[in-house]
């Protein structure tokens, strides 16, 4: 796919997150934000745990003030956000989703340095000096790789580094049953999604001039993560199809109930790879 054709899949992206903030909130930490948690001490309330995430993610970026920040699928922003005021002096977020867009934007009022987008990586040219981007590489196919990994160097320029957080496929045997439950996440939950191979990943980023520096799986955290969401949306119940539908609850309940065995049984998996553009 040649950069003069890329579009962002814009459709895809808002069928999902543009469902409703109100709904979402129901589920998500205060901070609202819509991917992995991390444990330290398996103690972490919700909110505690997806901040020691964004903090973990962070920090790999050995992040310095001056710097600027490009957070490629920000969400609702809480990434940027942490980022802005803990350690850089520039961010901006892209992101697909118009109530993503529109929340981030309330966030950054009056904040200098904050800067959020309704735009994809696949328009966006300019220089920066680290990249962070969680949750946004499962939304488009691999015939999107080569230029995505070729976009991030050509921003980042020679030694910026990357810090990539995807779900991917897992290590064992796929049984039938996993293949239709992975029908079911990609055509009634993450419409247009694809779940990358870890291999390809790491050829893909390669090809385009980057060095694997590490990679750490998450997948045990992303399993009590989805517990917790379920929990909450389950407590909610009343409120959910009250602000959408009981079959939007009942389809969400079923993703998120049978998410969690697939994370532990490493059908799945989530990834953290660090990058360097050489």
């Amino acid at each position: 796919m040649t950069p003069e054709h890329l579009t962002a899949d814009f459709e895809s992206v808002q069928a999902h997150y543009d469902l409703s903030d109100d709904f979402f909130r129901l589920f998500l930490d205060p901070t609202m934000t819509y991917s992995c948690a991390y444990f330290p001490t398996g103690k972490e309330t919700l909110q505690d745990s997806q901040i020691a995430k964004i903090d973990l993610s962070l920090g790999k970026l050995d992040l310095k003030p001056g710097e600027r920040l490009l957070d490629i699928g920000c969400g609702w922003g809480s990434t940027a956000m942490r980022a802005r005021e803990k350690y850089v002096s520039k961010v901006v977020g892209l992101t697909l989703s118009k109530n993503q867009f529109a929340y981030a934007n309330r966030l950054a009022k009056g904040k200098d340095g904050l800067e959020f987008r309704l735009e994809g990586w696949e328009t966006y040219h300019e220089p920066c000096d680290k990249i962070v981007s969680i949750g946004a590489l499962e939304h488009f196919g691999p015939q999107k790789y080569e230029a995505f990994f070729a976009r991030c160097k050509e921003s980042l320029g020679r030694n910026g580094l990357m810090l990539l957080h995807t779900i991917t496929t897992g290590t064992f045997k796929k049984s039938f049953t996993f293949l239709r439950w992975t029908h079911f996440l990609l055509t009634s939950i993450f419409p247009g999604g694809r779940l990358p191979d870890p291999e390809q990943v790491v050829s893909h980023s390669r090809l385009a001039g980057f060095e694997l520096l590490h990679a750490e799986s998450l997948r045990m955290h992303y399993a009590r993560t989805l517990d917790l969401w379920a929990g909450n949306l389950e407590r909610n119940r009343a409120e959910a199809i009250k602000v959408t539908n009981e079959e939007t609850y009942v389809t969400y309940m079923k993703y998120l109930r049978s998410c969690a065995p697939y994370f532990r049984s490493g059908e799945i998996n989530v990834f953290q790879f660090l990058m360097r553009a050489i």
